[in-house]
């Protein structure tokens, strides 16, 4: 199993007390970045979000992603996601990006895409639509055109329901013979296996426990099994994310996720994703999940719905994940925790965890997982 960091741009509360708290969380996170390069993490992922006030305000991760991979030697750089949508970027300019990263990081980047938050953010760029399955049409009308783009010498244009285009040279083209790997960001149980049949790798956002990645992970194993690629190959490869805090003693690592405020994360998190399934009792916003004791954080512990402890504690949490099957687990760091004790989880997981479980820490750029190059 593989390792990575999910930045967001979280900037949650802080905002209410600092005028600077947009700017820090964003520099921060970058520092984050870095980090988890020199410690040794294979991958991160940078989301896209637009109109989430608090949530996230990495909307530009375009940007983001072009500074990072000068910044970084080592980590691939991916996007959690592009939003391919023609009603917010259109394809083509999203081909453009995604082969412009790929040479800026010479082939470190891994090409996320996804529909969207939820309803907030949809009807931000389709004001009027009822149905959120709308966005489904229109993301797979588009998906299979990139490799197109990047592939043939003169991509042969395109005439469909939300977009088109004539026969054009898309340029640049990829850094490389193929293109970046490829994957979807998974929203409900169903989109794993319709990745997997497609040849993407998927990022699952959605999955809350390691109970729940079991059957998923299952599902999209299986359906890769027969995939017809829409690319170039077959990205064999299934993330999930999980908030992680490590300290050098398990009684330090539950007072930091108790000063966290990590319920105002997870309530904003269900105010904006709507369309992910709701777990039972978590309130409609804007009623927040109640305040974590080091009660609520223990028996969150318990249910491996988060990773929390000194590192011998961890590295055993971060192996449930590897025995479900998990081939990638990604960590979000919420702002809520200090700046310094997120640095002292990235550099105790890269000293204390990685070693024992990435037993393939070269992060080669060649395209195929699973062979001597992957």
């Amino acid at each position: 199993m593989e390792f990575g960091l999910f930045v967001q741009g979280y900037v949650g509360k802080r905002a209410e007390t600092d005028p600077l708290a947009e700017h820090k969380a964003l520099m921060e996170e970058t520092e984050y970045v870095i980090q988890a390069d020199r410690s040794g993490f294979k991958y991160a992922w940078a989301s896209e979000h637009h109109f989430l006030e608090e949530y996230s305000h990495l909307s530009a991760n375009d940007v983001y992603l072009g500074y990072l991979a000068h910044a970084t030697d080592r980590i691939h750089l991916g996007s959690g996601i592009f939003n391919p949508l023609a009603p917010v970027n259109h394809p083509v300019k999203v081909a453009e990006k995604v082969a412009m990263l790929d040479h800026l990081s010479e082939g470190r980047f891994e090409f996320g895409t996804g529909r969207g938050a939820g309803s907030h953010e949809i009807l931000g760029f389709m004001p009027g639509i009822t149905d959120m399955n709308h966005t489904k049409e229109i993301w797979e009308e588009t998906i299979a055109e990139f490799p197109k783009m990047w592939l043939q010498d003169e991509y042969v244009g395109f005439r469909g329901k939300h977009w088109s285009l004539p026969p054009r040279k898309i340029l640049p083209k990829p850094y490389g013979t193929s293109h970046p790997a490829m994957w979807y960001a998974a929203g409900s149980p169903s989109s794993y296996a319709m990745a997997g049949k497609k040849g993407l790798g998927v990022l699952g956002f959605s999955v809350q426990k390691v109970s729940d990645m079991e059957w998923v992970v299952e599902s999209y194993k299986t359906a890769v099994k027969e995939a017809v690629a829409i690319g170039d190959f077959v990205n064999n490869n299934v993330m999930v994310t999980s908030t992680a805090i490590c300290a050098e003693t398990h009684e330090k690592a539950v007072e930091i996720a108790v000063g966290g405020g990590l319920n105002y994360l997870q309530s904003l998190l269900f105010r904006y994703h709507d369309t992910f399934p709701r777990p039972e009792g978590i309130p409609e916003w804007p009623e927040l999940l109640p305040e974590y004791s080091a009660e609520i954080i223990e028996l969150l512990i318990a249910e491996e719905l988060m990773i929390c402890g000194d590192p011998g504690e961890v590295l055993q949490q971060c192996k449930r994940w590897e025995q479900a099957g998990a081939d990638q687990l990604s960590f979000g760091l919420p702002i809520g925790i200090s700046y310094e004790d997120t640095m002292n989880t990235i550099k105790l997981i890269g000293e204390h965890v990685i070693p024992q479980i990435d037993t393939d820490p070269v992060h080669r750029t060649t395209r195929f997982r699973g062979t001597a190059g992957a």
